[in-house]
């Protein structure tokens, strides 16, 4: 496997933002996730839970509900207005006020025409959804109270509002309430404390389900405007309800961080009877869960501890199968660290600054496993504010270390640095070409003298650098009609090609010597997560979401016969099961056989002079191999070389001098910084 310095990076301090809402798509098995940064995400449950999709968040801006109605998504949040986003340049695409206040919640018609907002003034506010836009059509009887939680029913003639103290059946065609359901307030002191109704669901057979600040999961008859049933929860809050397609089970998540689970049965096998009853309690988060979305085959929650989780329902999916684990998804599918191979800089990308920080040094060499002594710390050098309200979407800095780059989804900025062992200097890029006004990727080639940006209708900008001026020198397009945004850029090293690509899972390499594509690579049903050109062989090395690897020869325009051997032999099953993508791939200069790969739990050496792996072969970790007698260490060798020394990696690169910078985010750093739950259950309470 060969042995490496490595600079154990801990010092950025990623801190991922709550989840407040989500939306699924059933039709594209997309879930958009809002965080309370503003930020939303976009994950594909179709390809192995890849977030494919980030649009950044901007300041004052919190998303209290999301809404798909079709393949167009829409936002709420207590800034009063409404919000459709614009998927492929990632970006919103218009924001309208409702004139209702804050607006609490939103929700669409099953027959996609119209969207309703709940507004802290007491109206329901009716939005026609049109082409390009939605339309204020009319509002609803105006109630005394806000309007908290929506749901309509399947039909789109009638929806139930869930508000303080009660529930209000409306009739969407004339307007005016139907029904009012007073809700029981919590027994003892907090009698005299409004309930807040938090959730609602309306069902074909128009029974009404309800969570409410008191704890309370209540099975309400729509029709006459009565109380079936009332089942305590939790002595808290049930904040959020989802219900299954069919409508034979509902989940209610919890201020406990437990998410409960009712179904529709008989009570005893063989009896037509059907009732409501409570099933199962799931605890996978240790905050409020206030976010849920009942899939056909899993639960999938989200909450203040940040973690978007996915517990299959074992009666909807088969055991012991890679669909039955349990995930948690903690960090982000792309990159937030840049590093300056030849400078020994470190660039971390947070929403709002950016940090640049030189790395340490150590004095001479030691035995595996060793912890050498420092020279010199680390050290930050600059933490550059970004200006305006829109988040920092990408940034990046040159391997030399003299010129910085981030963008927003309204402008790009460049800097200039000098650095040397005692100070920093860093200037401002006046002026720069008209055609860098919104990208969603940037990056440097190996010599620092061109910029990459990837800007709409999946083009990229390519940028020389000097000392004096900045002008785009081309724009490179592909012929493939596609207009995903790019979420991978790769130069070559010798500046001759560029990869780039996009979330319709396609990757084009354009000759950057003849500004024009040299060639796309076959299209693969799976979007690549990593992808890297090879310095010595021009074979271009691809990653994909479900784990498969793929090498492509960019002078025979074919795959290579290596990758076509792990074709037919196929990866071993314990790689096809990690459940994080490779987030980045590069290689080992010294030994032209060796990728460099990693994802959030390990990382791995794959040479390809040695024989793939067999599906009964163990794929043990490097440390535990090494401790084996020589004998078996050689019958046990095989290509993929994995480590797993470090955890809850964001970052793995190799520099110039080949000592490894390993960058970390250990999850207990991240929950310390949580603010303390509601409850926490103490032994024996």
């Amino acid at each position: 496997m060969g042995e490496f310095k490595v600079h154990r990076v801990r010092f950025f301090d990623y801190m991922p933002s709550a989840i407040r809402a989500m939306a699924f798509n059933s039709h594209t098995e997309r879930l958009a996730v809002a965080r309370a940064d503003g930020a939303v995400e976009i994950f594909n449950f179709a390809d192995n839970y890849f977030q494919e999709k980030v649009i950044p968040g901007r300041d004052g801006r919190a998303v209290e509900a999301l809404c798909w109605v079709g393949r167009r998504l829409f936002s709420a949040g207590l800034d009063g207005e409404l919000t459709e986003y614009d998927l492929e340049n990632l970006r919103p695409k218009y924001s309208i006020e409702a004139y209702g206040g804050p607006v609490w919640t939103i929700s669409g018609n099953s027959q996609g025409t119209l969207l309703a907002a709940g507004c802290e003034d007491g109206t329901v506010k009716m939005f026609e959804i049109l082409d390009e836009r939605i339309q204020f059509q009319r509002n609803l009887d105006r109630q005394k109270g806000r309007i908290i939680s929506l749901a309509w029913h399947p039909s789109g003639t009638k929806m139930a509002a869930g508000m303080m103290d009660m529930i209000r059946i409306f009739d969407t065609e004339t307007g005016s309430a139907t029904h009012r359901m007073l809700v029981e307030r919590g027994a003892g002191a907090s009698k005299s404390k409004e309930v807040v109704v938090w959730s609602v669901a309306f069902l074909s057979d128009h029974t009404v389900i309800s969570g409410d600040s008191a704890g309370k999961f209540q099975i309400w008859d729509g029709s006459t405007g009565t109380l079936i049933r009332s089942h305590p929860v939790t002595k808290w809050d049930v904040l959020v309800l989802s219900v299954s397609q069919d409508e034979s089970s509902v989940i209610a998540g919890t201020s406990e961080g437990t998410v409960v689970q009712f179904q529709f049965i008989a009570s005893t096998a063989g009896q037509e009877d059907k009732h409501w009853f409570r099933t199962r309690t799931f605890k996978n988060h240790s905050h409020d869960v206030r976010a849920l979305v009942h899939t056909d085959t899993a639960v999938v929650s989200g909450g203040m501890d940040t973690q978007l989780v996915v517990r299959p329902l074992l009666d909807k999916v088969e055991k012991n199968t890679q669909e039955s684990a349990l995930r948690k998804i903690a960090f982000p599918h792309r990159n937030l660290v840049s590093c300056a191979k030849k400078a020994g800089l470190l660039l971390f990308q947070f929403p709002d600054h950016l940090e640049l920080w030189r790395l340490g040094e150590s004095d001479g060499n030691g035995a595996p496993g060793e912890i050498l002594p420092v020279k010199r710390k680390p050290e930050k050098l600059i933490q550059l504010k970004r200006k305006g309200e829109d988040h920092i979407c990408c940034s990046a800095l040159s391997p030399c270390g003299s010129w910085l780059a981030y963008s927003t989804v309204s402008s790009v900025r460049l800097y200039r640095l000098t650095l040397s062992s005692n100070s920093v200097s860093i200037q401002k890029v006046s002026k720069l070409p008209k055609e860098l006004r919104s990208v969603h990727q940037l990056c440097f080639s190996l010599d620092s003298s061109r910029l990459f940006a990837s800007s709409s209708l999946s083009s990229v900008v390519v940028v020389a650098l000097d000392q004096t001026e900045c002008r785009c020198l081309h724009t490179l397009k592909h012929k493939s009609g596609s207009k995903q945004p790019i979420h991978i850029l790769c130069p070559s090293e010798d500046g001759r090609w560029l990869a780039a690509a996009n979330t319709d899972c396609e990757i084009h390499v354009f000759d950057l010597h003849k500004k024009k594509l040299h060639c796309s690579v076959p299209a693969y049903s799976s979007c690549p997560t990593a992808v890297s050109i090879h310095p010595a062989s021009c074979s271009l090395v691809s990653v994909h979401a479900d784990q498969q690897i793929f090498e492509f020869s960019l002078k025979q325009k074919e795959y290579t016969e290596w990758s076509r051997q792990l074709q037919r032999q196929g990866l071993h099953p314990l790689w096809l099961q990690r459940d994080t993508p490779v987030t980045r791939v590069t290689f080992n200069p010294t030994n032209p056989a060796h990728i460099v790969l990693h994802d959030a739990f390990m990382f791995c050496i794959i040479d390809q002079s040695l024989p793939l792996p067999k599906a009964e072969t163990k794929l043990y970790n490097q440390m535990v191999l090494r401790s084996f007698p020589q004998p078996q260490r050689s019958r046990e060798s095989h290509a993929f070389k994995i480590c797993k020394n470090f955890q809850h990696l964001l970052s793995v690169t190799l520099l110039e001098d080949l000592s490894l910078v390993v960058v970390e985010r250990p999850l207990l750093d991240i929950v310390s910084q949580l603010p303390a739950p509601v409850r926490q259950k103490k032994f024996a309470t």
